[in-house]
Parts: structure tokens; C-alpha cells; sequence
């Protein structure tokens, strides 16, 4: 196997974990009003039930960075396989609501590992040149997941009144096909292998993985990075807000608030209901998700395609640009009395549209890239804890808000985050395109991180 195919072969083992990511967040989306009749649920409980996944991703996020760089990014994603498994069989056949809520809390735990360290093992094993499009990836397995489990519920929901548990039940299947995959000829980083002076094995790595050329340029690059950081103490949380490190700290992690507090999720999860508001049936609005999904799954080839090329800034102006336009739209369209389901489709998948080619893959990006390699973990821990406890406030309260003041106003709020990301991102944002990792610290460091 050529090192280039050896390098796609094992980001594809590695966005097996985005792809059960997009599986799990979406999948409940057909099963809401089941899953309400079934257990007698209140609309506050039913946004419970949804959002108890992004609890135990803030979770998951919170220390799967810190077991990764003492154990490895391997052993943590063989752990999120186990749990993805485990999680889908426990809310398949659940009896009661505890067991329902213990299983996508543990669903979400293994969200929250793979979305810390899918990115950062991808971003570790990648040449500069397309490391982008390369941590993409993982976000394109993610709408992959999130389109299927669209498909999955529409074909699944004729099934009669327990189709609920089949659509919770379906990542078991794919988990344990990520387990075998785990140890199918899938290596550690080069990079952590070196911080544990595993330096023959991280060869092997960079070699398989870049050749000869990774060998003569990335090694010794990465190990004067290592060396920098040898005499430092290990890095605390307390560290991360601290002096230019807490500046860099405060800018990533609010861009992975932003990803979530402009609305997406809500939208995702719970879009056969706005659509049914704004005036389809029920199998209608099945079917508009699942062209909402498709739309997320073919904007990311975009984004795969123009990040590398364009850079992450100009991607994120574009898409906070569009997503307040098309949000700003809703707000207006669910003011009137009656509204036009075929235009509230067309806006909803223009925001979902430029959300998939800027903010998606990009936040994921970005926040892989612009930590010094000592804190890293620890860094992108905290980040995506951040990012995961405002998904699971948006997912908790949006369904909240449309009951208590409307559809209306839960649209206005999602297009106020949208500009104030929009004047963040020009104000804050770095480019980081064609640079190394070692490079990007490099620039940090000279500038007093």
C-alpha cells in the first residue's frame, strides 16, 4: 500500500467516529414524538431526552483529551467504539425513561471522545498542504451520519409505534464495525509516539504514512517542538487561562460556542417539527429532512473543496454571511400568520447549505490547529466541552421557546448569534491554511504564546 493510500485508509477508520457522531445527534429526530407518547413526556422532558447526548459529550470532551495524551488517541477511540455499541443496544430496548436517558447520555460520551480526537489524530498524521481538507473528512463523515439517520428514520417510521427503538438501535451495528476496523492496521500518532519517546515505532509511522520526505521533514520538526516543551511542567486547566495562552484559549473556544449557538442542531434534530409548523404532514416532513440532510452531506464537499484552497477565515465570514441572511428570512416568514412551506424549505436549506461549507468542518479545523502541542489535548478538551454544554442548551430550550414564544423568536435569536460570529471572526480569527503545525505554534510563540 502506496503512503498515500495508507493516509486515507486510516482518516477513514478515523471518521468512523464523526460518521456514528452524525448517526446518533440526527437519529432521534424521527423518533421525538414516539418516544413522547411512549413515556408520557412533556415538551421540557422530551428536550431532555434529545439533549442529554450533549451532556454526556461535554463529558466525553472534557477528558478524553487528558486520556489521550497518557494512553494515546487509539486506546481512546477504541473506547468511544465500545460505548457508541453499548449506548445504541441500551436505548433499543429500554423499558423505561431512566434507561432511554442513561443510554444517550453514554451515546454522547462517545460523541464527545471522537469529536476531540478524531480531529486531533487526523490533524497529527496530515502533511500541511491538505491537512485541511483532511480534518474535514471527519465533518463530512458526520453529515454522512446525520443524512442516513434521516434515511433510516423515513423508511423506519411506517413500522408502527416501537420503530423508535430500531432508529436508536442502528449505530450498535456500525460501533462494532468501527471496533474491528480500530485494530485492523490502525497505528498510534507520530506525535504522541515521540512525546513517549517511542521514536523507532513513530518512524514507522511517518513513513508508512508520508514516506521518506515525512521522515526528512516532519521528524525533525515535530521533535524540536518536543524538546521546546520537555522542561515544562504538565499543563493544568488553570494554564489555559492564563497570559497569550488564555487569549488563544478564548478564541477557539468561542468559535466552538458559535458553532452551536447559531442554531444548527436545533434545527437538525428538530426539523420535521418546524416543518410540520410551517404546514406539511407528517411523512412530508420526514422526507423534507431528509433532503435537509442531503443538502449538509453535498455543502461539505464544498467546504472540503474550497478549505485548502480559500482558507478558514474566508470560509467562516462567508458562511455567518449566510446563515444570518437565511435565518433573518425565518424570522420574518414565521411572523406572518400562515407561512410558505416551500419557502421556508428553501431557507432552511440555505442555511443548513452555508453552515456545511464554512462552520462545520472549519471550526473543527481551526481549533486542531492553533494549540501550542503541550496543551493541545487538554486545549481541545476544553474548546469542545464548551462547544457540546451550548448544543445541549440550544437543543434543551429551543423547543422551550418555540412553545413559549414561538417559532418566531427562536429563529431571531439564532440570526443575533449569527452576526455577532460574523464581527467575531473578522476581528479574531487567524489564517492558518499551508502551515504546519510546528509553524502555526512557531507564529504563536513569537507573538507570546
Amino acid at each position: 500500500m502506496t503512503s498515500k493510500k495508507y493516509l486515507y485508509w486510516i482518516t477513514f477508520v478515523a471518521i468512523n467516529g464523526g460518521f456514528l457522531f452524525g448517526l446518533n445527534i440526527a437519529g432521534i429526530s424521527g423518533a421525538n414524538a414516539m418516544i413522547k407518547s411512549e413515556f408520557g413526556l412533556t415538551d421540557s422532558a422530551l428536550g431532555t431526552v434529545a439533549a442529554l447526548l450533549t451532556i454526556g459529550a461535554l463529558v466525553g470532551a472534557l477528558f478524553s483529551g487528558r486520556f489521550a495524551d497518557l494512553y494515546g488517541r487509539k486506546k481512546v477511540m477504541v473506547a468511544s467504539a465500545v460505548l457508541y455499541t453499548l449506548s445504541a443496544l441500551v436505548c433499543a430496548f429500554t423499558t423505561n425513561i431512566f434507561f432511554l436517558d442513561a443510554g444517550r447520555v453514554l451515546s454522547g460520551i462517545a460523541v464527545g471522545i471522537t469529536s476531540v480526537i478524531a480531529p486531533m489524530y487526523i490533524s497529527e498524521i496530515s502533511p500541511a498542504k491538505s491537512r485541511g481538507t483532511m480534518v474535514s473528512l471527519n465533518q463530512f463523515a458526520i453529515t454522512i451520519g446525520i443524512l442516513l439517520a434521516y434515511v433510516f428514520d423515513y423508511f423506519l417510521i411506517g413500522l408502527g409505534n416501537d420503530s423508535w427503538r430500531y432508529m436508536l438501535g442502528i449505530p450498535a451495528v456500525f460501533g462494532l464495525i468501527f471496533l474491528i476496523l480500530l485494530f485492523m492496521s490502525f497505528p498510534e500518532s507520530p506525535r504522541w509516539l515521540l512525546a513517549k519517546g517511542k521514536k523507532d515505532n513513530a518512524l514507522l509511522v511517518l513513513l508508512k504514512v508520508g514516506g521518506e520526505t515525512s521522515v526528512k521533514e516532519d521528524l525533525p520538526a515535530i521533535e524540536f517542538s518536543l524538546n521546546q516543551e520537555k522542561d515544562k511542567e504538565r499543563v493544568s486547566l488553570t494554564e489555559l487561562f492564563k497570559g497569550k495562552t488564555g487569549r488563544v484559549v478564548l478564541i477557539a473556544t468561542v468559535l466552538a460556542a458559535a458553532q452551536q449557538i447559531t442554531g444548527v442542531n436545533a434545527v437538525l434534530i428538530y426539523a420535521p417539527d418546524i416543518f410540520q409548523a410551517a404546514g406539511s404532514m407528517k411523512e412530508g416532513a420526514m422526507f423534507q429532512s431528509v433532503i435537509l440532510g442531503l443538502i449538509n452531506f453535498l455543502m461539505t464537499i464544498v467546504a472540503l473543496w474550497l478549505i485548502d484552497s480559500q482558507g478558514r477565515k474566508t470560509l467562516l465570514l462567508w458562511g455567518a454571511a449566510g446563515m444570518a441572511v437565511s435565518l433573518g428570512y425565518l424570522t420574518y416568514e414565521f411572523s406572518k400568520p400562515s407561512q410558505n412551506a416551500f419557502s421556508v424549505l428553501i431557507a432552511l436549506l440555505t442555511y443548513v447549505s452555508f453552515f456545511a461549507a464554512s462552520l462545520a468542518p472549519v471550526m473543527w479545523v481551526v481549533i486542531s490547529e492553533i494549540y501550542p502541542s503541550r496543551i493541545r489535548g487538554v486545549a481541545m478538551s476544553f474548546s469542545t466541552a464548551i462547544c457540546w454544554l451550548c448544543c445541549f442548551l440550544t437543543i434543551q430550550f429551543a423547543p422551550v421557546i418555540r412553545a413559549e414564544l414561538g417559532t418566531t423568536w427562536m429563529f431571531a435569536v439564532f440570526t443575533g448569534f449569527c452576526v455577532l460570529t460574523f464581527l467575531f471572526v473578522i476581528k479574531w480569527i487567524p489564517e492558518t491554511k499551508g502551515k504546519s503545525l510546528e509553524q502555526i505554534e512557531s507564529e504563536f510563540i513569537s507573538s507570546g504564546v
